[in-house]
């Protein structure tokens, strides 16, 4: 399955470089998020289509295959820092919260997840996304 394009906005992907550059992000895994960036297509907040999963946005998806097969999930799209131990939110470093970001309603990628399997997602709702709610500098 070829991964679908992807759409990033200007600034969350200025926020999710500077991320990469910080001090002790050299000891996490971020291969994922790097290669999801170097492939998107980079939008003015303005221009970001209402149907794209972006930084603080609140997706429903559901799990195409594997054990979790028809589970659907709701989250919200975080920065590190933000996720607080809450259960329904997704750091931007997590497997799931890189293939997450930029997809579109309708969307499916496969994701390798822990224990070496992949599953697939596909992207059925956004609850929440900031630059729809105007949010364009948040």
């Amino acid at each position: 399955m070829t991964a679908p394009t992807i759409l990033v906005s200007r600034l969350d992907c200025e926020r999710l470089e500077a991320l990469l550059e910080a001090p002790g992000s050299a000891d996490l895994d971020t291969s994922a998020l790097e290669a999801e960036l170097s492939r998107a297509q980079i939008l003015e907040p303005a221009q970001m289509p209402a149907d794209v999963i972006t930084m603080n946005s609140t997706a429903r998806f559901r799990v195409m295959d594997g054990g979790d097969q028809g589970q659907e999930r709701e989250l919200t799209l975080v920065y590190p820092r933000d996720v607080n131990g809450q259960a329904d939110r997704v750091s931007i470093l997590a497997p799931v919260g890189s293939a997450l970001l930029g997809l579109r309603v309708g969307d499916t990628i496969e994701w390798p997840v822990p224990g070496g399997r992949t599953v697939s997602l596909q992207v059925l709702s956004i609850a929440y996304q900031p630059e729809a709610s105007g949010e364009l500098h948040r």
